[in-house]
């Protein structure tokens, strides 16, 4: 009975081969392999942080997304080196006395990126929005936003990216006066995460302000513009 080792809820349960991801209301989610030979399921990973979750999905054997009530959206990996095979513990003794931190799975999750996108998500899915276009993660919120998590290909887009970002917080700063990395930051600190909303801004700067950053980044504004095209209709 998998309701056992699930402290709240389940609120998901989604499948990649052989390994189960379990979602739970209050604790995050929970990787999970089923036993053939006892008709059990097993827990052997979990996470570190507590995670009131509303979706999660598998983007491959080893890595989740999750999206909670709060706003929040992070990607959860598990080690390659980790170990799942829970036939070599056919009694279940080892795995009692392998409990890691927080008396959870001996297992843990790496967050690998995180980011506040403001509003509880309500599905999370990967997808491909175009005919011949690469995989996003989309995402829809309880307000009716629809948006996407794309990935980088290139050391160099990541580098240009974030110095624009950087450039835009100085430049175009909230209308409240709040910080932006706070903001992004609201419940965990933002990690290996751009936020396009705010470099999608530069083109409605001033042509000074515009020609100030392009010059930063050792382009022209035209470049720049392109640039910010050429990521939006690779995806979309």
């Amino acid at each position: 009975d998998l309701n056992k080792h699930i402290p709240n809820m389940i609120v998901g349960i989604k499948c990649s081969h052989s390994r189960i991801l379990v979602s739970d209301n209050q604790e995050s989610v929970h990787y999970a392999k089923y036993k053939p030979s006892d008709n059990t399921l097993v827990v052997f990973a979990d996470d570190t942080l507590r995670r009131w979750v509303t979706q999660a999905t598998m983007l491959d054997y080893y890595t989740s997304a999750v999206g909670d009530k709060f706003g929040n959206v992070a990607v959860l990996r598990l080690a390659q080196e980790s170990k799942d095979n829970v036939e070599e513990d056919p009694t279940g003794n080892k795995a009692i006395w392998d409990r890691g931190l927080l008396n959870g799975a001996s297992q843990k999750l790496d967050m690998i990126n995180m980011f506040h996108i403001g509003e509880s998500v309500t599905y999370l899915e990967l997808a491909t929005l175009i005919p011949g276009g690469s995989e996003a993660l989309v995402y829809t919120t309880l307000s009716g936003t629809i948006g996407m998590f794309v990935p980088f290909t290139s050391r160099e887009d990541i580098d240009f990216f974030q110095h624009l970002e950087m450039h835009m917080r100085n430049e175009a700063p909230p209308l409240c006066g709040r910080d932006h990395l706070t903001y992004r930051s609201s419940y965990i600190p933002v990690k290996a995460t751009i936020d396009g909303d705010l470099c999608e801004q530069y083109n409605s700067l001033d042509p000074t302000k515009r020609k100030a950053i392009a010059d930063e980044l050792d382009r022209s504004p035209s470049e720049v513009s392109k640039k910010l095209e050429d990521m939006r209709t690779t995806y979309a």
